[in-house]
């Protein structure tokens, strides 16, 4: 077994099996990764997948920028197996994110301490399955505004086809098309949001906090071109 814990590693990433498609299959390391977190915390790999275990905020960035349109694809599951921080919440993503202060380069460039609240400064698509202790689900358009974190009424649920359940491989879609952003999870659309001032490029980043989650079959698709 390999183990992260707040470490400072990025690679330069192997060419994938179709152009322009990056992928991790979670069994050569975590060189492709690079953590923030608050607390000590136990991010390893082994068989295939990515075991986030953490007792506070914790943000794990893919180590290249993203160009749209694209996709980010993966598989979750929010553990529950008597563990410390085994709290079924917050499944949740940056995704296309750049910082302000520094718009060309990585987000890490500043790194943060992965407080929530230090986020708040990006630019940046945002979701958060199973938030507050798997009560809410939420879409965000970051602004880069400490404490603006723009929540429209259609981008709130609380439905139960929007929760967490334990212990269950979900897949997890996150797009930015252009205008036209979307969060798929479970193969069903859980947000779309049409964005009139899109964000074209950025970097991804898997979020949580105070919990237990494993990811697998992760990959980055670049999506047709000219709409």
């Amino acid at each position: 077994m390999k183990t992260l814990a707040a470490a400072v590693v990025l690679a330069l990433l192997p060419a994938a099996a179709n152009a322009g498609t990056q992928v991790d299959d979670f069994r050569h390391g975590l060189t492709h990764w690079r953590v923030e977190a608050e607390a000590p915390s136990r991010v390893t790999v082994r068989g295939g997948v990515m075991d986030i275990d953490t007792p506070e905020g914790l943000s794990l960035w893919w180590g290249k920028e993203l160009t749209g349109p694209v996709a980010i694809e993966y598989e979750v599951m929010a553990v529950s197996e008597g563990g410390p921080n085994d709290a079924v919440s917050d499944v949740n993503a940056f995704w296309m994110a750049t910082d302000p202060a520094a718009p060309d380069s990585s987000p890490f460039a500043r790194p943060r301490s992965g407080a929530f609240a230090d986020y708040d400064t990006l630019k940046t698509y945002y979701v958060g399955i199973g938030g507050n202790r798997n009560t809410t689900t939420r879409m965000r358009r970051y602004t880069g505004e400490p404490g603006n974190r723009p929540l429209l009424p259609e981008h709130d649920r609380a439905d139960p086809a929007a929760l967490l359940v334990p212990n269950r491989w979900v897949p997890m879609r996150l797009a930015a098309d252009g205008a036209t952003v979307t969060v798929d999870f479970g193969g069903k659309r859980l947000f779309t949001m049409t964005d009139a001032a899109p964000y074209r490029r950025g970097w991804f980043a898997l979020r949580t906090t105070k919990s237990h989650v494993r990811i697998r079959n992760f990959r980055i698709v670049p999506l047709a071109t000219g709409r």
